[in-house]
C-alpha cells in the first residue's frame, strides 16, 4: 500500500501547488497558458522523441498486450464518445471527454508504479502502454477535435486540413519523428539524450501544476451526471474490460496480464487537459476528472494493486 500511495500523492500534491499558486497569484497573470504552451511544444514532445526513438520494440511489444490494453482503451474511448455523440455534443468536445474517460496516466505513474507492485519484468510493458496512450489514442483524439472544429464543407478540404494540422502538431511530429529515428538505427549522442530527457522530466510536473493553476480560476463545469459518468468509466468499466481481454481473450504469461489491467485502472493523465487548453476549448470537464480520478485511485489503484501483487 506505502508503494502505491508514494505514485499517487505526490500527482496531487504538484496539482495542490499549482491550485496554491494560483489562489495566491504566485506565478501572475496568464502562467496557466504559458506552462501548456511549455508542456506542448518543448517538453512532451521531447519525451515522446526520445521514447520511440530509443525503443527497441521487437525486444519489448507483446501483441496479446497491445491488443488487451490497447483494446480496452479504445472500447471505452469510442463508448464515451458515442455517449455524448448521441446526446448531441459537438464532436470535438465529445472526443476531448472521451479522451478524459480512456486516457490512464501511464507515463508519470505507470512505469514506477507496475515496477513498484508487479517487479522489473513488469516495465518494458508499462513503456508500451505508455507510448500506445500518449501516441495512439492521443493522436486519434487530436484527429477527431480537428474534424469537430472543421468549417468546411467539402470531404476533401476537411481531410486535407485535419492532416495539415496533424503534421503541424508539434505532439504527432515529435512521435513521427522519434519513430523514423528509431527505424535508422542510429543511437543519440549523450548531449542529446541528456538535452532530451531534462527537457521531457518538465513534463509531467508543469503539466500537473498547470491543471492546479486552471482548477483555482475555474468556476466550476462539466456538471456532476458527466463528471460521474467518466470517473465510472475510467475507474471501473476500463480495468474490468482489460481484464476480461487480458486474462481470457488474450491470455499470456504473468506479469503481463497483471500489468495490463493496473495500467488500465490508473487515473486520467493530463493528456486530455493539455489538449483542450491547446485547442481552447473547455478543460474544466478535463481539469476535475484528472483530479478526482486522482483522489479515488488512492483508494482503487491500492486495492487493485495489492490484489495483483498476491496474484
Amino acid at each position: 500500500m506505502t508503494a502505491i500511495l508514494d505514485a499517487v500523492l505526490p500527482i496531487f500534491a504538484l496539482i495542490l501547488a499549482g491550485y496554491l499558486c494560483g489562489k495566491g497569484g504566485l506565478l501572475g497573470v496568464g502562467a496557466t497558458a504559458i506552462l501548456n504552451r511549455f508542456v506542448v511544444w518543448l517538453a512532451l514532445p521531447a519525451t515522446l522523441f526520445m521514447s520511440l526513438a530509443t525503443s527497441r520494440w521487437a525486444q519489448i511489444a507483446n501483441g496479446h498486450f497491445i491488443l488487451a490494453f490497447g483494446g480496452g482503451m479504445l472500447c471505452i474511448f469510442l463508448i464515451s464518445l458515442w455517449r455524448d455523440l448521441h446526446r448531441g455534443m459537438p464532436l470535438a468536445d465529445a472526443a476531448l471527454v472521451a479522451l478524459s474517460a480512456g486516457y490512464p496516466n501511464t507515463g508519470f505513474m505507470g512505469i514506477p508504479l507496475s515496477l513498484l507492485v508487479l517487479g522489473p519484468r513488469a516495465v518494458p510493458p508499462a513503456i508500451v502502454a505508455a507510448v500506445l496512450t500518449v501516441c495512439a489514442l492521443f493522436a486519434l483524439a487530436i484527429v477527431l477535435v480537428e474534424a469537430g472544429l472543421q468549417r468546411r464543407r467539402s470531404l476533401l478540404a476537411t481531410i486535407g486540413g485535419v492532416s495539415l494540422t496533424l503534421i503541424r502538431n508539434p505532439i504527432v511530429a515529435s512521435a513521427i519523428l522519434g519513430l523514423a529515428y528509431q527505424r535508422t538505427g542510429w543511437s543519440l549522442s549523450p548531449g542529446v539524450h541528456t538535452f532530451l530527457a531534462m527537457l521531457g522530466d518538465a513534463s509531467a510536473p508543469c503539466a500537473l501544476v498547470t491543471i492546479g493553476l486552471f482548477l483555482s480560476e475555474s468556476k466550476g463545469g462539466g456538471g456532476v451526471p458527466l463528471l460521474a459518468r467518466t470517473l465510472m468509466l475510467k475507474l471501473v468499466a476500463q480495468p474490468a474490460l482489460t481484464a476480461v481481454l487480458a486474462f481470457w481473450v488474450f491470455p499470456m504469461p504473468a506479469p503481463l496480464p497483471e500489468a495490463a489491467v493496473l495500467l488500465a485502472a490508473l487515473p486520467t493523465g493530463t493528456g486530455p487537459f493539455i489538449l483542450a487548453e491547446l485547442y481552447e476549448r473547455e478543460a474544466a470537464v478535463a481539469s476535475r476528472v484528472i483530479l478526482l480520478s486522482t483522489l479515488l485511485a488512492v483508494v482503487t489503484v491500492t486495492w487493485l494493486g495489492l490484489r495483483l501483487s498476491a496474484h
